[in-house]
């Protein structure tokens, strides 16, 4: 799926969605949805729902601005399209914003998430990161802390790092990189918050490799190239193309503070 903001808006309204309870302690739901076009699975994400406000979050476009954040970087990553639709849920019409993926499975391959995984395959007393180290997965988990750091994941948890089995084959990868919709300033709901928002802080995260700490992390991959590419001046442009009305110029700007910020920081301990 190329990556692209649709904003002509799509009747999505045949959309069937399934409540997932948001796991950050607020009141809100994750609604997710799926179809199959040409033959391919997609799947369907709103952003941060409330059963009386409606839609009240930005982690869709989060989604797209990371997906574009890592084509910067030569980061192989699952690609996103957002776009704006009418959807309906509980016999309501709403228009929202939402993101859209295609399956990464390949035919014949199952997913498992990593934490189940590690517990049916795992040395005794090897670590998570170390166990990654083994089965050749080093330079993803290794990239993967970067990423986080950058952009503040707070829930990579061991569902959100998948291993992709084909048993026939005898084949075992792990998926491209995906969901990074609880980045950025994703709890900030209003401009004072925004406004406010300190870039730098590090922040509790819920993470399944290493520590609490996406900046402790870093010493993980002290030493270490983890990017081809890189993050420079001249790309704010596109990270943030056809952006603008969908999130305030303050937003923008704080995210690109939070980026660049994070990136000099990055660049100067690894």
């Amino acid at each position: 799926m190329e990556t692209k903001v649709l904003l002509q808006k799509q009747d999505l309204t045949y959309l069937k969605w399934s409540h997932i309870r948001s796991s950050s302690g607020t009141a809100g739901t994750f609604l997710k949805a799926e179809s199959t076009i040409s033959g391919k699975k997609v799947y369907y994400k709103l952003s941060n729902f409330d059963q009386e406000k409606g839609i009240i979050g930005h982690e869709c476009v989060n989604e797209i601005i990371v997906d574009r954040l890592l084509t910067l970087l030569g980061v192989d990553h699952l690609h996103y399209q957002l776009m704006l639709a009418d959807i309906e849920i509980d016999g309501r019409i709403y228009t929202t914003y939402l993101c859209a993926s295609q399956d990464f499975k390949e035919r014949g391959e199952s997913k498992t998430s990593l934490d189940n995984y590690f517990v049916a395959n795992h040395e005794p007393g090897e670590s998570a990161y170390d166990f990654c180290q083994r089965l050749g997965f080093g330079a993803y988990i290794d990239t993967m802390l970067a990423i986080d750091y950058l952009i503040l994941n707070r829930d990579r948890h061991g569902a959100n790092i998948e291993v992709l089995r084909n048993s026939r084959a005898h084949s075992l990868r792990i998926a491209p990189y995906f969901d990074h919709g609880l980045t950025l300033l994703f709890n900030c709901l209003t401009e004072d918050e925004i406004s406010s928002f300190d870039v730098m802080k590090d922040r509790q995260c819920n993470n399944f490799i290493g520590s609490r700490s996406c900046y402790d992390n870093l010493a993980y991959i002290k030493g270490k190239k983890v990017f081809v590419g890189e993050l420079t001046d001249s790309d704010r442009a596109y990270l943030f193309e056809d952006l603008d009305g969908i999130l305030s110029p303050t937003h923008l700007d704080r995210i690109w503070s939070m980026l660049t910020e994070r990136y000099r920081v990055l660049d100067e301990n690894i």
